[in-house]
């Protein structure tokens, strides 16, 4: 099971925010008070004020009171300057607090979801575009990190600073509080219409980000290919295509707030009419102090802000959620490839025994079968070439092995034993793979080399090197092994790259070593320095090698040719040769019909 795997899936977002926020949940209680704390000492200062106001200038005994109570004027402008100050003291550590938070949440989530991407199947890799799975552990991932760090606390602001001026308002005068909250209700019908239209606007958006930064991550990747074909100002277009596409929805999206606001901006311009209208005639009719006036005056901002913070926390909240499906869905999705229930943890190395037991085999997406009733058996150490025509099925008889798909019908046993009961750990780490899309790192040759063994020595890279007939080049290069390749290898030939992955599957000294047609870029010399290589390794394995050439596979014990997903001829060379089939066919078109 996977670190830190969630065994039940939340029912909203937030519920998920609270769950991946585990063992920071009091610290960001704490900051949320905090949050309270500050907004409600916002009211003080308009409090401090009218009590100035009544005292010292509009009450009856204001002029007395200048000449007899200055230490109490005093003391009142202490306070508001000494609330000031400790509420921007507590603003600043409440920031720093719900940063602090979301940064450690996002780091905690980020780490799952790359968790979970790499222990994914290959349907989960050909369901997903590459573009799409970076912009969800990068773009959409910030969106949650926001939603802690901003969101959360302007909602707390909001209700907080709009509550407790409610509340105010309400003790010193009510009917002027009616008077002022009866726009509230205005307000949050509009921001309700709002966000019903603005909610299917933002999924779209991250759909058009993600579409175009596939494009973007395709095109970097296959920018020899661009070259080659001369087809950058193509590329250009379509990449303009799809940025035009994002940024009119991001104008889209943005103009449904702007059609909003001036609805809820002329809602809210009505609060000082109002203040102005009744609070006039409660002055008149001597029903409202000036100094409670001047406090009402004041605070009207208080809810005021809010209800104009309203719409943009609402379309914040709406960028989070269509944000947040896209994280959910892979942080949730479970590889329909992994360990079985009581699998076994193998120690050690296999023997090597290989055997296919009416295996069929078809992809989810497609009912055409692309391998039918295959059968055989290869005992330990043995090579066996596997040779066909292209889309046969080859590569896909051999991905089943490591469990990379899973067999349709039929089974597959290493020693006598299902490969579904093996875990994967063990099963995968005692087969060597190396495939004709040779896949280099961006690190130097050892450390593509020892890939799959970090405390490999530097004696046992450069052996491997030699059986891979890597060393020669290698050590031809003015940095060795030290040298850095580029991303995939650029700056190798694609025969100096096939024999580094080569290299990479020795290395590790498998049980089971999978070549797939890992020598069809390397000459006749080389390939022939590679074989007698694989002949007198110094450790037992059985290899399995994907071949086009007969060169590469008339020494193999056994060579079995495929077509369209069958076995139709097994034997050795001299065997198929006398058999006059399909074998037979490729060493005339190949060796222009030598025997041998």
């Amino acid at each position: 099971m996977m670190k830190n795997e969630p065994t039940n899936r939340p029912k909203n977002h937030i519920a998920w925010l609270w769950e991946n926020m585990k063992g920071m949940r009091v610290f960001y209680i704490i900051a949320m008070l905090g949050t309270v704390l500050y907004n409600i000492m916002q009211l003080t200062v308009p409090y401090f004020s009218g009590r100035i106001v009544d005292i010292f200038l509009s009450g009856e005994d204001a002029a007395a009171n200048i000449a007899t109570k200055q230490d109490l004027f005093y003391q009142l402008l202490g306070a508001m300057v000494g609330f000031t100050l400790l509420r921007t003291l507590l603003v600043y550590l409440d920031c720093m607090a719900y940063e602090h938070v979301s940064q450690r949440t996002l780091y905690k989530v980020r780490n799952f979801l790359y968790d979970k991407i790499q222990r994914q199947d290959m349907t989960f890799y050909s369901t997903y575009r590459t573009g799409d799975l970076m912009t969800r552990v990068t773009g959409d991932l910030d969106a949650l990190r926001h939603m802690i760090a901003w969101i959360v606390r302007a909602i707390i602001e909001s209700f907080s600073l709009f509550t407790a001026t409610a509340v105010c308002f309400f003790v010193i005068n009510w009917k002027m509080a009616l008077s002022l909250l009866a726009v509230a209700p205005l307000v949050f019908i509009a921001i309700f219409f709002f966000r019903k239209r603005v909610a299917p606007m933002h999924a779209k958006l991250r759909e058009k980000f993600a579409q175009m930064n596939t494009i973007a991550q395709e095109n970097i990747a296959g920018n020899r290919v661009v070259k080659a074909f001369v087809r950058e100002e193509y590329e250009e277009d379509k990449f303009d295509k799809a940025n035009q596409e994002y940024r009119d929805t991001n104008v889209e999206t943005a103009m449904m707030w702007v059609r909003t606001q001036p609805v809820v901006e002329i809602f809210v311009d009505l609060l000082p009419v109002v203040m102005l209208a009744v609070g006039g005639i409660f002055l008149i009719r001597g029903e409202m102090t000036m100094g409670e006036y001047v406090t009402i005056s004041g605070l009207i901002w208080a809810i005021a802000n809010p209800m104009r913070m309203m719409g943009n926390i609402m379309n914040e909240l709406q960028r989070f959620k269509a944000a947040g499906d896209k994280v959910m869905e892979i942080y949730y999705s479970e590889p329909k490839i992994r360990d079985n229930p009581g699998c076994i943890e193998k120690e050690g190395h296999f023997d090597g025994k290989i055997e296919f037991r009416n295996v069929s085999f078809h992809y989810e997406d497609s009912d055409m079968p692309v391998l039918n009733d295959i059968s055989f058996t290869i005992e330990p150490q043995q090579t066996v070439a596997i040779m066909g025509e292209t889309g046969c099925g080859k590569t896909t008889l051999i991905n089943l092995i490591p469990r990379f798909h899973e067999v349709s019908s039929g089974e597959i046993l290493i020693d006598g034993v299902p490969v579904q009961d093996y875990s994967l750990h063990s099963l995968r780490k005692n087969i060597g793979l190396a495939n004709q899309d040779v896949l280099l790192y961006s690190d130097t040759i050892e450390g593509n080399i020892a890939y799959g063994d970090v405390h490999l020595s530097f004696k046992e890279v450069t052996k491997s090197a030699k059986l891979s007939a890597a060393a020669s080049f290698i050590n031809r290069m003015p940095d060795g092994y030290d040298t850095v390749v580029g991303e995939r290898g650029v700056g190798l030939s694609g025969g100096q790259k096939q024999r580094i992955s080569l290299a990479r599957a020795l290395a590790v000294k498998p049980s089971i070593l999978i070549l797939d047609d890992t020598t069809s870029a390397v000459d006749m010399e080389t390939e022939k320095e590679i074989q007698d290589s694989l002949r007198h390794l110094d450790f037992p394995a059985t290899k399995l090698i994907i071949a086009q050439r007969i060169s590469t596979a008339k020494t193999a014990d056994r060579i079995m040719m495929m077509r369209d997903g069958h076995i139709v001829e097994s034997g050795t060379h001299e065997e198929l040769v006398a058999l006059g089939g399909y074998y037979k066919e490729l060493v005339d078109l190949q060796e222009g019909g030598a025997q041998i």
